[in-house]
């Protein structure tokens, strides 16, 4: 599977604007199976989300994922601040949009950023989201989420071949990030692949640094700083051959999470 990581800067509560962008980066690397964008990558990081977020129902991100996804048949994957029609709630919604199959799965950030406040605006919820597409098995998870390693384990009930990360991490613990991005792929003998933004809001800076990790910790691209791409293929019969040979994930610790 051929994976394009699209590193954005997104304009401040700038839909278009940013939807201009992504579209700009993904016509310079046509042809991957799958393209990735950063967390809120519409909008930016908008933990007060009233005026910013939009409509599920009405959300021109939405439907241009959905659109290209579907024009070029290929996935493509980011999260969007949505708010819903059913209850009027804000969710941090991480999209995977196949346009080969014409569906949409979606996974509601689990773990929200209470040291920036994300709580007290944002709904989360408690289910995982694996998608299957080209193949490979596919846990969706966000930013935060990837400080918390029982949330993302490989079970044999939850069984995936890839987690995928949509983020906006921020440059003052860029350390954590190369810290975390390779630890949850070693431990789960899978790859990784951790796309975050650039540039700055009004709260903080980005530094980039997107990847793609494969199961033994190998970093099999990553991104410098500022606005660009990265493409990687991702070989499912080499992964598994490893699972085979170095069967760790038979000696995993058996628990069940509780909420």
């Amino acid at each position: 599977m051929k994976v394009t990581l699209l590193q954005t800067n997104p304009a401040w509560a700038d839909s278009e604007s940013n939807i201009r962008q992504a579209q700009q980066l993904m016509d310079s690397c046509p042809g991957s199976d799958l393209y990735v964008l950063p967390e809120m990558w519409s909008t930016g990081f908008a933990t007060e989300p009233e005026g910013i977020a939009a409509a599920e129902a009405d959300n021109s991100a939405l439907e241009w994922m959905t659109e290209t996804a579907r024009s070029r048949q290929c996935a493509v994957s980011g999260s969007l601040a949505v708010r819903l029609a059913d209850d009027g709630s804000y969710r941090n919604r991480h999209y995977f949009v196949d346009g080969r199959r014409g569906c949409v799965s979606y996974y509601d950030k689990h773990h929200l950023f209470t040291y920036g406040h994300e709580d007290r605006f944002y709904t989360p919820d408690n289910r995982h989201t694996i998608v299957s597409y080209a193949g490979f098995r596919i846990l969706l998870l966000t930013c935060y989420d990837l400080r918390f390693p029982c949330w993302s384990r490989y079970t044999a009930q939850a069984p995936y071949d890839v987690i995928l990360t949509a983020a906006c991490w921020p440059s003052s613990r860029q350390s954590a990030w190369h810290i975390l991005t390779r630890a949850r792929a070693i431990e789960n003998q899978c790859y990784l692949i951790a796309v975050n933004r650039t540039g700055s809001d009004p709260y903080t800076t980005y530094s980039g640094a997107s990847c793609v990790v494969d199961a033994i910790g190998r970093t099999l691209g990553q991104c410098s700083d500022g606005q660009q791409t990265l493409t990687v293929d991702l070989e499912l019969a080499e992964q598994n051959r490893r699972r085979q040979k170095f069967r760790v994930l038979d000696d995993a610790d058996r628990f069940i999470l509780q909420e």
